[in-house]
């Protein structure tokens, strides 16, 4: 099984003004610093969660079809295809109609419509290919306090830029963390 993010977030799920009122960074030349460090937070955050933040997309293969498939990082938004290649080596692409996706569980899962089963795959590797978007619709349906721990995580990032310098280390904040505990997912 392999599971890889094939399209990342487009957007962020904080603005470099509102970030900048967090930290108080008032300079302008400031703006592409804090742009990057958000861009650098928000990945560390959905592992830390394992959630997606804002829209992307997940690929996921598999050798076979189990009983039901696993969609980590959610929240779920929909599935985009479901292929396999068959017992001949042909690929398939399912039709929708032959699987149901619970995307209110997270994480989230596709499992056979009700009578129905699974087709016979190709005995090889990564015989079964799902592709899936997930994350929250906008900035402002990620949780408040996800974005204030980006906030505070740029800042500190921000503040102690020296620290890839020989001799010189950043303390540790692992108090943040706590602010995400109500987010993470627990599990796979």
């Amino acid at each position: 099984m392999a599971l890889r993010r094939t399209t990342d977030a487009t957007s962020e799920p904080v603005t470099v003004e509102e970030t900048k009122r967090a930290v108080r960074v008032i300079a302008s030349a400031e703006d592409a610093e804090i742009e990057q460090l958000i861009k650098d937070v928000r990945p560390v955050a959905e592992k830390e969660l394992r959630r997606s933040l804002m829209t992307q997309t997940w690929t996921k293969t598999l050798d076979q079809f189990p009983d039901a498939i696993e969609l980590p990082y959610p929240p779920i938004i929909d599935v985009t295809s479901l292929k396999y290649f068959d017992a001949n080596g042909v690929q398939q692409t399912m039709d929708p109609s032959l699987y149901t996706v619970d995307s209110q569980s997270e994480p989230g899962w596709i499992v056979p419509a009700y009578g129905t089963s699974w087709p016979d795959t190709l005995a090889a590797i990564n015989a079964v290919e799902v592709v899936y978007r997930a994350g929250y619709a906008s900035a402002a349906a990620v949780p408040p306090q996800v974005k204030r721990w980006i906030k505070l995580m740029v800042g500190h990032y921000y503040e102690n830029r020296e620290a890839s310098m020989p001799g010189v280390s950043i303390v540790a904040l692992p108090f943040l963390d706590h602010l995400l505990d109500g987010e993470r997912i627990l599990g796979f």
